[in-house]
């Protein structure tokens, strides 16, 4: 089987941080993700080949195995084993002992992952013993975590709510706090793929995706929008109705107020993550309608204002 760039995939030099990892996992990811691409054969292989390179990149033993073997990950295996065998037939001299063979970690369903990363990371490419010749069980091995994005708009993360959706055949059920935030991840404990010969379940790690609202742009837990209001409300003064993610409020226009002037509505904006009853502010920018298909009478009164 062909040896894959995981590198080459996310577009990354190999001297690639762990942030730069996480940067161009995200961006690919999101650009791939299924639910984006609804019926595309070749976004969903993508999307996998994604998900695959940085569960090697992103796990640091991982990607030192990886990095140290490369091309020859083949070559690489076959001295690990005779390391290991020899190690076991050492231990078997010294306490009496006889192992035989040794498993892998377990690394998820194979349909996920392409035969070269089981073979360099699961199945024999695990460590860890099998059974003894006295009927030991196999060592304990941790399953694979899961990363999985969750999409959410704006308005949806400004308010707590349940939301389910199935993980491994079962379904999860969870509570999404008001006032997360785009790329913030949680980890559910235990929800990953099965452990190994007993050991633990992995974790489930969810990282949110928020864009922005057609009508708001979120900053923190501060909200910016914009507004028209025509020429004489300007110029006069008035009021105007302003939409907050909590409904719409009539606000003072003061007179002579200027094309781009910015006024702040306290605790109007986003509520704060995991903060009961603390929000940020709505920043409104007034944007001055020019009026058009002025008459001839109104064109002479701008002039008289002009020339007065």
């Amino acid at each position: 089987m062909a040896f894959i760039d995981y590198y080459k995939i996310l577009g990354l030099e190999k001297n690639a941080s762990s942030d730069d990892i996480k940067k161009a996992y995200r961006k690919l990811a999101r650009k791939y993700h299924p639910d984006l691409n609804p019926g595309d054969k070749e976004a969903e292989k993508k999307f996998k080949e994604i998900n695959e390179a940085n569960e090697v990149l992103s796990n640091p033993d991982n990607r030192t195995k990886y990095d140290k073997y490369g091309e020859n990950w083949k070559h690489g295996e076959e001295y690990e084993k005779a390391q290991q065998q020899q190690r076991q037939y050492q231990q078997s001299q010294n306490y009496g002992g006889g192992f035989g063979g040794f498993s892998g970690a377990d690394f998820g369903e194979g349909e996920d992952y392409s035969d070269f990363f089981q073979s360099m990371f699961g199945g024999a490419a695990g460590g860890g013993f099998g059974r003894s010749s006295r009927g030991s069980s196999a060592g304990k091995f941790k399953g694979q975590d899961i990363h999985a994005e969750l999409n959410l708009n704006l308005r949806d993360a400004a308010v707590s709510h349940p939301q389910t959706f199935e993980i491994n055949g079962k379904k999860v059920r969870i509570t999404i706090p008001a006032g997360v935030y785009d790329g913030q991840q949680i980890k559910l404990k235990g929800h990953g793929n099965l452990g190994h010969n007993g050991g633990p379940n992995g974790d489930l790690y969810i990282t949110f995706n928020i864009p922005n609202d057609v009508q708001f742009e979120r900053i923190g837990n501060d909200l910016k929008t914009k507004v028209e209001i025509d020429l004489y409300t300007a110029v006069l003064g008035g009021d105007v109705k302003i939409e907050t993610l909590n409904g719409s409020v009539n606000l003072k226009v003061k007179p002579e107020t200027q094309n781009g002037t910015t006024v702040r509505l306290k605790g109007k904006g986003f509520p704060v993550y995991k903060k009961e009853g603390q929000h940020g502010d709505l920043y409104v920018s007034y944007e001055v309608k020019i009026p058009i298909n002025l008459t001839e009478k109104q064109k002479e009164l701008f002039e008289q204002l002009k020339n007065s």
